[in-house]
């Protein structure tokens, strides 16, 4: 894949804009739990400042667990401020965008080319033994 990074944003902002987002790891988390169906996609943000974060991390390994326990497509990104200006537009977002799930539309009917592009490149880096590859969010 050229480029993860450009599809992932692409994804984000469609799914922003169709209201399938979810941002935050308690919502993300309550999300998961009442409807695991319904999600598509999960994107984990971790900066330096937060490497430290034991909750954080406890959280992380769960969401993971169960990412794969579900099929639901998981990646990391290391710059939280830069996936926050993405799909922020809430001061209470852009604190807790630590991750941020795609969910499917209600009806079903819907084909984004860059979300299936993304779902694509997870099943090749699980393929390689990359469980939750990094992707580089482009710049603005």
């Amino acid at each position: 894949m050229k480029s993860p990074g450009k599809s992932l944003k692409e994804a984000l902002l469609c799914a922003q804009s169709e209201n399938r987002l979810t941002v935050g790891v308690y919502e993300s988390a309550k999300i998961m739990t009442d409807d695991p169906d319904s999600v598509s996609f999960c994107v984990l943000a971790m900066d330096e400042e937060f490497e430290c974060d034991v909750a954080l991390q406890i959280h992380f390994t769960l969401i993971q667990s169960f990412c794969f326990d579900n099929d639901i497509s998981i990646v990391r990104v290391s710059d939280m401020q830069r996936l926050a200006e993405i799909v922020g537009d809430k001061a209470e977002q852009l604190e807790d965008a630590h991750c941020v799930l795609i969910t499917n539309p209600a009806d079903g009917s819907w084909q984004d080319p860059a979300l299936e592009k993304l779902h694509l490149f997870c099943e090749e880096s699980c393929r390689l033994n990359d469980w939750v590859p990094e992707i580089i969010l482009p710049e603005r």
